[in-house]
């Protein structure tokens, strides 16, 4: 028995930087109520719009070579930029390498990326005109490109689906809503997407809904639409159809305090996503409830809350948008991913043995294509690039014939509402001459260090020095609200973590003085920071200002004094008179770890008591050390040869702390377990995930609801709650130099300095 989940209708996310809730993806039983939250409705996005168009048609059909496990290609675009695609189609994975003309790329090193050290032995090249198709029908067992969703009328009062498959014809509100889904079409002759309805003989009836939304086909199987028989009072007719769909609406008439349906009153055992419609004709909006499923992971985009909608073309663009990202998610769950990965295996096995018979037979009949060209040319050479062209031609025209079909699965016009983007970019510094190392806001302007020195940074202005080319700082963070800049100066053995006030600062900047030198801040180094080669923060200052000071195998924490403000009185207004704050910090501890980390994470702990935590990734694992203790305890092995960590992101799952694990293209989200009479607790929870980044990246922001990853040439952004891709930026020569999430986050890039805002909510 199917158990279904529903979403949250009344309660809000919290608004601590990347605190999410899976109350609001209809996902999870409701068995607590969260205090209500100052949530903020997030853009509408398709999930996965690249990994489920059909990257073989795009990138692969009519370009040249390609091994049918891990097919490859070079890629040029406008943007100059040069990629490697891999896709492989067993494992459904693709990936972006980076191009190197002066570098090989093997095939064991494209399966190395994809974490597949070992693979059956096949068939290296197939070229035969037909593969073209089935390599397409192989590519859209993956991913759905278009969709059937059925729609249920029930009226008033109605608990049983034998009584709403019996209604014979739908009220006004009902024909308002079909109105709004798509356009009534005829089916017989109809030569568009059809799901599985007859277009011939009208044996599924006359007419049908059917629309178009970025670039996917939808049709929906109408309860009213499909045969009625009198005689059969369990409508099997309807039911077969919209039984068989994965998502299905209820358009239930009637107030909100009449009876509530449940999925559990239509018996389907292939329906895993329900949602539920009532139209509000007083007040002219929709309210919408989604269940799921509880196999069916996380998907968006979160329900507002309350959920109801006033504009009629935006309930239709978020519903159509959770109908179509709540089918994908289904698709991986373990019923449906089996059913696919089987198939596949059929097609790739049935693929080989049609196209490379026993060697005992005829040698043309297995011979490629291309090998047995009209008056082929006798030299080697000249031989494989008339069959190379001969492949493309082929290739391009099976291509060109999809597309004036208009089949073409690569185009994604969107007939949506056009909005503007949350990480659409804006020039921040046209001309900026200098190398930029790191960065921070501070104010409107930005402070950044350079092979100059530290210059603060305001639109197009003439920079101004704050500190000179003495003091190379590696890593700064500017603490507004505590009036507080923390900085690295790295140089060898003498780096140093250094704190300054800001207000003193801003006084010398005032002043028109000279950028301070090192010799400048002997008075604002932290005692015992002496070989550092790298800090944390914890971002929230939930409590108190922490920083994590690594030197070598050895950590040092230190906290910032906390003196509490009287009333309204600012943290800035008690600030001592001395311009240096060194004395408000005070050294803790020390911990000794095993190696010397490569990235660190503070994660506030889940209550007021001593029990916060520190992230440290080194050698091939992510281990967590408990700040009181100095405890370490595993948190994820990293089984590869090599590892470049990236990042350990701390996001909040209502309320609950966990971690983004970043490294090479692989990122995984585990829950942080609270402590239990004083020990970690390391299990695995229903709640972890992972992902797999197109290109491995070197930097990753988090700006709720959005992961931003940064490689060299471009910028790919998903969603925290699932992994899944919403948009790709190609940006060449693209440096990350400084983020920070606020109400109004801004992250920093070196392409001519460009800002780029995303949505995002943070601590007050």
């Amino acid at each position: 028995m199917k158990h279904f989940c529903s979403s949250s209708v009344s309660e809000d996310l919290g608004c601590r930087r990347g605190d999410f809730s899976r109350k609001h993806y209809g996902s999870v039983e409701l068995n607590a109520t969260a205090l209500p939250g100052t949530w903020r409705r997030t853009d509408v996005h398709l999930e996965n719009p690249e990994y489920h168009t059909r990257w073989y048609f795009k990138y692969f059909l009519g370009q040249g070579n390609y091994a049918i496990m891990v097919p490859c290609v070079s890629e040029t675009n406008q943007f100059r930029d040069t990629n490697i695609r891999a896709f492989h189609f067993k494992g459904t994975q693709k990936i972006c390498l980076p191009y190197s003309p002066t570098k090989t790329l093997s095939v064991k090193s494209i399966l190395s990326a994809m974490n597949l050290e070992k693979f059956e032995k096949g068939p290296r090249e197939i070229f035969h005109p037909e593969i073209q198709k089935d390599l397409l029908v192989l590519e859209e067992q993956e991913g759905s490109v278009n969709f059937k969703f059925g729609v249920l009328f029930a009226k008033d009062g109605q608990l049983t689906d034998d009584e709403m498959f019996s209604n014979e014809i739908g009220s006004e509100a009902f024909q308002k809503f079909l109105n709004l889904l798509g356009d009534i079409i005829t089916l017989k002759g109809w030569t568009g997407y059809r799901g599985g309805l007859d277009t011939k003989n009208d044996t599924t009836g006359i007419h049908s809904v059917y629309t178009i939304y970025q670039g996917h086909e939808i049709m929906f199987h109408v309860s009213t639409m499909l045969p009625y028989s009198k005689e059969n009072k369990q409508q099997v007719e309807r039911k077969r159809h919209i039984g068989n769909d994965i998502v299905t609406i209820v358009f239930q008439e009637g107030e909100e305090s009449s009876p509530a349906f449940k999925p559990s009153m239509i018996r389907s055992h292939f329906t895993h996503i329900f949602a539920l419609v009532r139209y509000d004709q007083q007040n002219d909006n929709y309210r919408l409830k989604i269940f799921s499923e509880e196999s069916v992971p996380l998907f968006g985009p979160p329900l507002p809350s309350p959920p109801v909608f006033t504009d009629h073309q935006e309930f239709r663009d978020f519903l159509l948008v959770k109908l179509i990202n709540g089918e994908k998610a289904t698709l991986e769950t373990p019923t449906f991913a089996q059913k696919r990965r089987r198939t596949l295996d059929m097609l790739i096995r049935s693929l080989y043995q049609d196209l490379m018979p026993d060697l005992h037979k005829n040698m043309l009949n297995r011979r490629s294509f291309s090998d047995v060209l009209p008056e082929s040319p006798k030299s080697a050479r000249k031989k494989e690039e008339a069959r190379q062209a001969e492949f493309v031609r082929i290739g391009q025209a099976l291509k060109l014939k999809s597309i004036v079909r208009g089949d073409a699965p690569s185009s994604l016009a969107a007939s949506g509402i056009c909005k503007k983007e949350p990480w659409e970019p804006q020039c921040f510094c046209s001309n900026f001459p200098h190398e930029a190392v790191c960065a921070d806001p501070w104010g409107q302007a930005l402070l950044v260090s350079t092979d100059a020195g530290v210059l603060l940074v305001d639109d197009d202005l003439p920079s101004v020095p704050v500190f000179d080319r003495t003091l190379p700082v590696k890593q700064m963070h500017v603490l507004e609200t505590l009036d507080l800049l923390v900085l690295r100066a790295d140089k060898g053995k003498d780096a140093r973590l250094f704190v300054f006030r800001l207000s003193a600062l801003q006084k010398g900047l005032e002043g028109k003085q000279a950028g301070k030198g090192r010799s400048d801040c002997r008075e604002n180094k932290l005692e015992k920071t002496k070989g550092c080669h790298l800090y944390a923060i914890n971002t929230h200052h939930s409590r108190e200002l922490r920083i994590v000071v690594a030197i070598r195998n050895k950590l040092l924490l230190i906290t910032r004094k906390h003196n509490k403000p009287s009333g309204g009185t600012s943290i800035s207004l008690l600030s001592p008179v001395s311009e240096s704050p060194v004395e408000e910090f005070q050294y803790i501890r020390e911990i000794c770890l095993s190696d010397s980390p490569a990235v660190m994470t503070l994660v506030d702990g889940p209550t007021e008591e001593s029990d916060n935590l520190i992230c440290v990734a080194y050698r091939h694992q992510f281990d967590m050390v408990n700040e009181s203790t100095g405890e370490a305890f595993r948190l994820h092995h990293v089984e590869a040869n090599r590892v470049n960590f990236v990042a350990a992101i701390d996001v909040y799952e209502d309320g609950e702390a966990g971690l983004l694990l970043c490294y090479n293209y692989s990122c995984i989200y585990k829950k942080v377990c609270p402590f239990n009479g004083g020990s970690f607790l390391v299990q695995p929870s229903a709640s972890d995930f992972q992902f797999c980044w197109n290109q491995a990246p070197y930097a990753i922001v988090c700006a709720f609801p959005y992961l931003l990853a940064f490689t060299t040439d471009s910028m790919e952004i998903r969603l925290v709650v699932n992994g899944n891709l919403v948009h790709t930026a190609v940006v060449p020569q693209l440096q990350l130099v400084a983020s920070r999430v606020k109400f109004s986050p801004k992250i920093c890039t070196r392409f001519h300095l460009e800002i780029s805002s995303a949505e995002a909510s943070s601590d007050p």
